[in-house]
C-alpha cells in the first residue's frame, strides 16, 4: 500500500512541468470582444465612468475656457509661455468638447446602456413568471409562524389556503395557489418588484439626462448683452455683445423678438445699521414682442425671476451707471456722443470708464479714468463715493492721442485701454492736470485736440441669455432618476408562502413563512401584519403560539408545525 502511494505522489518538479505544459485556452477576437462587452456594462464600470466625467470637468474650472472668453485664453497662453501651450495640446482649454472628455461620456452612455437592457429584459420575464415553488420546510426561512383553525370552524384546507390566498392578493402580492385540491395545499406569494422598477427608471432616467445634455450641448447657445436705459436688443448674432454657439447651431434657430429696457430702479438699504447703502431690489422695467409683428408687451425683469422670449431664458446678472457724453474731435465734429458703460470696482458704485474714439480727426482719441456717483475728496485729495445714489455724479478721466490699434484686427477688451502707444494729453502728473467733469460741464482738450462732455447718466443692465432644448428633459428626467431610486431605497422585494392541512380530529392546521431578497429590516414586521390578516379572517388569536405547546399531527405529515404527540418529529420524506 505504501509503495502504491509513494507512486501516486509527484515530486514539485514533475508538477511544475504539468503546470508549464498546461496550455490556457485562448480567447479569440469573439470572446475578447466578449468579455470587453461584459466587463464595459458592469454596473462598477458605470459608476466607475461617473465618477470619471466629474473628476474630468474639474478642469473646465481651473482653466480659462475657449468658448466663453477666447481672448482670456490668448492671453492666458501668452502670460504662461512655459506650459500654456502644453494646456492647449492637452485640450484643456476646450474640456467639454475635448475627444478625452467626449470619450468618456460616450464610454458612460453605452454602459448605462449595456447595464439597463438586459436587466429590463430579465425584469420583464420576472414579471411574467410564477412565484418559486413552496419550500418543503418553511421553518427553516428567517420568518415563521403557525396557526390552528378549530375543528368547529369547519374551515377546510383548501378553502383556508384560498381565503389566505384571497388576503395576500389585497395586500399587493402576487400570488399562485398549488394543490388546492390536494391534501397538502400551498401558495406561494410575491411582491416587491417594483423596486426594480425603481433600479430602471433611475438608471433609465441617468440616460436621458445624458441625453438631454447633449442636446443642449449641440443644440442650444448663450449669450450676454449690456442694455442701456432706452436701448432694444434684437435677438440676432450682431445684437449680442458675447455669444458661445452650440455645436451643431444654426443662426436660423434664432427667434426674431426684441427687448427695450424702459427703466431700471435700485432700492437701496438706508435703514439697517452698517448696511447702509446696499442694494436691495433690482427692478428692470421692459417692453417685448416675440417677433416684429407681435403686439409689445410689458414685463418686469428682476433677480432670479427671468423673462422667456422664443424658447430662450433671459436672466438680469448685473447693473450700473452710463455716464453720457459728447466728443468733439480736432475739427469741431462730433466724433462720438451716447452712453459709455462704466465696470463696477468698488463699493458705492465706484466705477472705471473707457472711452474709445476712433472716428477722432486728425488724430484718434482715448479717455480712462473713474466715475463716482456720490463723489467726495478727503483731505489728501483723493476722491472717492460716499454713496450708490446719484447724489453728486463725477467723471473723472485722462485723455490721449494716437493709434488706438483697432484697425489692426486683435481683438480688444472694450474695458482696457492701452496706453503705452498713446500720447497724453490729460492726467495728475501733466500741467494741464485731469480732467474733472460734473453733468453739463465741458472741458477743451489741450493742443487743440477737440473737447468733452458729461451729458448726464443712465443705468444700465446686464443680461444673459440662454437656450437650451435639453433643459426641460433634463429636468424631467432628473425627477424621475429621484422617483426611482425612491422606489428602489424604500420598497423591499418579499416572497411568502403558506401551507394548509387537516387533521385527524378535524383541525385546520396553517403554517407560513417569509423570505426577503436581501436585507429588509421590516420583515419581521410584515410577517406579524400577515399573521394579523390570517387570525383575524379566522377569528383565531393574533399571537404567536407558544413553541413547547407541540401540535399532534398525522402519521407521515412532514410540515413543520404538524409533530407528534410525543413531540417528536415526524418522519420526513421526499417530495
Amino acid at each position: 500500500m505504501s509503495e502504491r502511494v509513494k507512486q501516486t505522489k509527484k515530486s514539485p518538479d514533475s508538477l511544475a512541468d504539468a503546470k508549464a505544459e498546461a496550455a490556457l485556452p485562448a480567447l479569440g477576437v469573439k470572446g475578447t470582444l466578449r468579455w470587453a462587452w461584459t466587463q464595459l456594462t458592469s454596473m462598477r464600470t458605470a459608476l466607475f465612468l461617473l465618477l470619471l466625467l466629474a473628476v474630468a470637468a474639474v478642469p473646465g474650472s481651473l482653466f480659462p475656457q475657449r468658448p466663453a472668453n477666447p481672448s482670456i485664453v490668448t492671453q492666458y497662453i501668452k502670460d504662461n509661455p512655459g506650459y500654456g501651450k502644453l494646456l492647449d495640446t492637452l485640450q484643456l482649454y476646450d474640456v467639454y468638447s475635448s475627444a478625452w472628455f467626449s470619450a468618456i461620456y460616450l464610454l458612460l452612455f453605452v454602459s448605462l446602456i449595456g447595464c439597463v437592457v438586459p436587466r429590463a429584459i430579465a425584469h420583464y420575464k420576472a414579471l411574467r413568471s410564477q412565484p418559486p415553488r413552496t419550500p418543503k420546510r418553511l421553518s427553516r426561512l428567517p420568518e415563521y409562524g403557525t396557526l390552528v383553525i378549530p375543528a368547529d370552524a369547519e374551515i377546510p384546507a383548501s378553502d383556508a389556503i384560498t381565503r389566505a390566498a384571497g388576503l395576500l392578493r389585497k395586500r399587493g402580492y402576487r400570488v399562485e395557489v398549488r394543490d388546492v385540491d390536494g391534501e397538502r395545499p400551498s401558495l406561494g406569494a410575491e411582491r416587491g418588484l417594483t423596486k426594480e422598477v425603481g433600479n430602471l427608471i433611475f438608471h433609465t432616467s441617468l440616460i436621458g439626462v445624458l441625453v438631454s445634455v447633449a442636446l443642449g450641448g449641440l443644440f442650444g447657445y448663450s449669450g450676454q448683452r449690456i442694455l442701456v436705459e432706452g436701448d432694444t436688443f434684437v435677438n440676432t448674432l450682431v445684437g449680442y455683445d458675447q455669444f458661445t454657439p452650440g455645436t451643431n447651431f444654426a443662426s436660423s434657430q434664432l427667434q426674431p423678438y426684441s427687448v427695450q429696457l424702459n427703466k431700471f430702479d435700485i432700492t437701496f438699504d438706508r435703514e439697517s445699521k452698517g448696511k447702509e447703502g446696499q442694494p436691495i431690489d433690482f427692478s428692470a422695467a421692459v417692453t417685448t414682442k416675440e417677433n416684429p409683428d407681435a403686439p409689445a408687451k410689458e414685463e418686469v425683469l428682476k433677480v432670479n425671476d427671468p423673462i422667456t422670449l422664443g424658447g430662450t431664458s433671459i436672466y438680469l446678472t448685473g447693473n450700473g451707471y452710463a455716464p453720457m457724453v459728447t466728443v468733439r474731435d480736432g475739427d469741431g465734429n462730433i466724433a462720438m456722443q451716447g452712453p459709455v458703460v462704466a465696470k463696477l470696482q468698488g463699493d458705492n458704485y465706484y466705477s472705471s470708464v473707457v472711452i474709445k474714439v476712433p472716428d477722432a480727426a486728425p488724430d484718434q482719441l482715448g479717455f480712462n479714468g473713474f466715475f463716482l456717483p456720490t463723489a467726495f475728496i478727503t483731505p489728501e485729495g483723493v476722491s472717492f463715493s460716499a454713496d450708490p445714489d446719484l447724489y453728486n455724479p463725477q467723471l473723472n478721466l485722462n485723455s490721449y492721442y494716437g493709434d488706438l490699434g483697432l484697425n489692426d484686427g486683435a481683438p480688444q477688451n472694450v474695458f482696457e485701454l492701452d496706453v503705452k502707444d498713446l500720447t497724453p494729453l490729460n492726467s495728475r502728473t501733466l500741467d494741464s492736470g485731469g480732467i474733472v467733469l460734473t453733468p453739463g460741464a465741458t472741458v477743451t482738450l489741450p493742443e487743440g485736440k477737440g473737447s468733452i462732455s458729461f451729458d448726464g447718466v443712465k443705468r444700465y443692465i446686464g443680461v444673459d441669455i440662454h437656450h437650451n432644448p435639453g433643459q426641460l428633459y433634463a429636468l424631467i428626467f432628473a425627477l424621475l432618476a429621484v422617483g426611482g431610486l425612491i422606489l428602489s431605497l424604500y420598497i423591499n422585494r418579499r416572497r411568502a408562502w403558506i401551507r394548509t392541512g387537516t387533521h385527524d380530529d378535524g383541525r385546520t392546521m396553517v403554517e407560513y413563512g417569509l423570505l426577503a431578497r436581501g436585507e429588509d429590516h421590516r420583515l419581521a414586521a410584515e410577517a406579524a401584519a400577515i399573521r394579523s390578516l390570517l387570525a383575524t379572517e379566522w377569528d383565531l388569536d393574533a399571537e404567536p403560539t407558544d413553541p413547547s405547546q407541540q401540535i399532534p399531527s398525522r402519521k407521515g405529515d412532514n410540515g413543520p408545525g404538524f409533530h407528534s404527540p410525543a413531540g417528536t418529529p415526524a418522519p420526513e420524506k421526499d417530495q
